[in-house]
């Protein structure tokens, strides 16, 4: 899963932060309450997630438990490729 988390948090740093590895939070934090991302960048977010791996984000899923912080986005994608396979 190293991989995966590697891909999310470039993805952060590229397209939320552009570049700006300083405001990069902790795997652990939540990228809503440390201004990382708004709900625009929560649709991108989604877009690279089905892109780069391959999964469908249901409407039902896009809850803080699946998508607020690297920590959670990377159990959510082990656990929809776990289901795809």
């Amino acid at each position: 899963m190293a991989d995966v988390q590697s891909s999310i948090e470039q993805f952060i740093l590229e397209s939320l932060l552009l570049g700006d590895d300083s405001r990069m939070p902790a795997a652990a934090d939540s990228l809503v309450e440390s201004g990382v991302i708004d709900s625009t960048g929560i649709l991108e977010l989604i877009e690279f997630l089905e892109e780069e791996f391959g999964i469908a984000v249901e409407e039902s899923e896009t809850v803080p438990d699946n998508l607020d912080g690297v920590d959670r986005l990377v159990a959510y994608v082990a656990r929809k490729s776990e289901l795809a396979a």
